[in-house]
């Protein structure tokens, strides 16, 4: 098996121990996501999981940040789920996101005009 090079910092360093690594996300839960995805997933090599968690750190990182932009700009301390909303309204990269943003919200607005409905 092909291991990571020395200039790929997957595998070297940065780790809260040696048992987790340098990943924050459990590897374990992730290969179990990429094995029930499809059922033409058989195996799937060592290094594939290390790449996803550090794609999804890297995705929450950037989603975070955009957010807590919207945040300050409606000068606040606390991010609420409008703040995520206009974060993946506003950017380009989160375009895959829109209608899940925009239906959990038709989601909510439904709730809440049921509970104040005569």
């Amino acid at each position: 098996m092909r291991q990571a090079g020395t200039y790929s910092r997957i595998l070297s360093g940065g780790g809260v121990s040696g048992r987790t690594g340098p990943h924050l996300l459990p590897l374990a839960r992730i290969k179990k996501i990429m094995k029930k995805s499809s059922v033409d997933v058989k195996m799937i090599s060592g290094e594939a999981p290390l790449v996803f968690s550090k794609a999804c750190e890297l995705f929450i990182e950037e989603l975070t940040k955009r957010s807590w932009d919207m945040t300050i700009q409606g000068k606040r301390k606390t991010l609420h789920k409008e703040d995520v909303a206009s974060a993946v309204a506003t950017t380009d990269v989160f375009d895959f996101l829109i209608e899940l943003v925009h239906r959990n919200a038709a989601d909510h607005v439904d709730d809440v005009s049921e509970d104040h409905a005569p």
